[in-house]
């Protein structure tokens, strides 16, 4: 037996001596496969819970329930006002810590409700080389990484995904939208709804790995709507840099279609799409 299938069965292994779990499901590439594999193993035994918030995009929520649906696998969820957790609007270095803390509080009461022995998330060994202060908070809780426990990187996901005919082995890597937001900038429902619609403009354009990154050029004045306050906000678009040149051709339409949203300015980064860039500053 190989080595990455070793590791795989080392997290079905895994997953069987917890007997029962609840797993945080988001739709991503890691929980994805985490709950297949769990649903897999113990059957009925195994659930998803998926969080609704201001920072989980509309399109993922759906992509959770229809998956859930596909493999008939049992789907709860919990919600959480993010902008009223301590910590949270006010976007510390330190925010994704309170964030988890919540959530996983959240997702551990229904499982305890529910009789289940334990709640698993989809950090994976490459994770462990990030800045991840959301970690602690898993900790602290004792939720379960089966994927770290097995030593399974993000290719070996991906390509045990392939395998297993999951739609989402070729997804691009996602994150909350809050992530989006530079730290000590405050997170609002207005900042969040203009990413995921420049997200959505993009995707519609054939960009498949971007990020819109929100950056205050003025003073914020709070809004419920998107197209007021236009002069304060900055959108820096990261693609990678095979799409470079589609960027620059479909430049003037971004800049358009960025306008209406309620951008002043839209830049593209020359330094492309990379994970956790706004750690850069750390």
């Amino acid at each position: 037996m190989d080595k990455l299938h070793q590791k795989y069965e080392t997290l079905k292994e895994y997953l069987k001596s917890l007997e029962s779990v609840a797993v945080a499901f988001s739709g991503g590439v890691d929980s994805t496969f985490l709950l297949k594999v769990a649903h897999d193993v113990l059957g009925e035994s195994a659930i998803a819970v998926t969080e609704k918030s201001a920072s989980f995009a509309a399109i993922d929520l759906e992509e959770s329930k229809a998956f859930c649906e596909r493999e008939n696998i049992q789907q709860f969820f919990t919600s959480i006002n993010q902008l009223k957790i301590p910590h949270f609007a006010k976007n510390p270095k330190d925010r994704c810590y309170f964030c988890k803390k919540a959530t996983f509080a959240d997702i551990y009461k229904v499982a305890k409700n529910l009789g289940l022995n334990a709640v698993c998330e989809g950090t994976n060994v490459d994770d462990e080389g990030d800045y991840r202060p959301g970690m602690r908070a898993i900790t602290e809780l004792g939720i379960k990484s089966p994927l770290r426990f097995a030593r399974l990187t993000k290719q070996d996901i991906r390509t045990l995904s392939h395998e297993l005919q999951l739609p989402t082995w070729s997804k691009p890597s996602a994150a909350c939208l809050a992530s989006r937001v530079p730290y000590g900038e405050p997170i609002t429902e207005q900042k969040l709804r203009l990413i995921e619609q420049g997200e959505k403009i993009l995707s519609a354009l054939g960009f498949v790995q971007k990020r819109v990154r929100i950056h205050e050029g003025a003073t914020v004045h709070e809004s419920t709507s998107l197209h007021e306050n236009a002069q304060n906000f900055i959108a820096r678009i990261e693609v990678m840099p095979s799409d470079f040149e589609k960027a620059i051709a479909n430049a003037e339409q971004i800049e358009r279609e960025f306008k209406k949203l309620g951008f002043s300015y839209t830049a593209l980064d020359l330094k492309s799409y990379r994970t956790g860039s706004l750690n850069e500053t750390l």
